[in-house]
């Protein structure tokens, strides 16, 4: 998927329906296969073993390093395409260009960019699919075990104007600094990840 001219790796794992995103700076055979890799050992760690990847034909590159993992590659015809990862797809770039056009910025950074692909994504996995395996349990929280709690993971929304605690000394400097809100961590203590305006 591209945003920007950004490129980005989209998964999605049928049944469950988790989605994952992660930004690459370009789509060459080698970082298609690292990429790949880090979702396949993703999905391994938390007990989905893959045996089989579908594709469209821009990954037939990586055919035999798959075949060295033990994993069948099915690559789709010409103009087609998959279907459940294309939908995520197309879901991921509606809610990034509705969060897009309610923020404030005339530019939007790489980093930003890639924080709003990965917020949507996040309460994508937050909230159970309709076709998912289980009705009241998200794709999120199957995946990775962890849930989300309104009072913890809900309070701070995306693009939001925050002052976040710098550590001090005893200088009567600042002790705050300017950052934008980006998106829940997931862990338990509720923490969020910030952009500083600084940086």
């Amino acid at each position: 998927m591209s945003i920007n001219k950004k490129p980005f790796m989209v998964s999605t794992l049928r049944d469950i329906h988790v989605g994952t995103a992660e930004l690459i700076c370009d789509k060459t055979k080698r970082t298609l296969k690292v990429s790949i890799t880090q979702i396949l050992w993703a999905y391994h760690a938390r007990g989905f073993p893959i045996m089989t990847i579908l594709m469209d034909g821009g990954f037939e590159c990586i055919r035999n390093n798959l075949a060295d993992m033990g994993i069948s590659l099915n690559v789709a015809s010409r103009k087609e395409h998959v279907p459940e990862v294309e939908r995520f797809i197309r879901t991921v770039k509606k809610r990034v260009w509705s969060i897009a056009v309610s923020l404030p910025f005339k530019e939007y950074p790489r980093r930003l960019i890639a924080e709003t692909v990965y917020n949507v994504v996040f309460w994508l996995n937050s909230f159970p699919h309709n076709d998912g395996i289980h009705a009241t349990i998200s794709p999120g929280t199957l995946f990775t075990g962890l849930a989300i709690d309104y009072q913890k993971h809900c309070k701070i929304g995306f693009g939001t104007y925050v002052h976040v605690h710098e550590e001090g000394d005893s200088s009567l400097r600042q002790r705050t600094s300017g950052t934008i809100a980006l998106r829940p961590t997931g862990n338990d203590q509720g923490g969020h990840y910030f952009l500083s305006l600084h940086s």
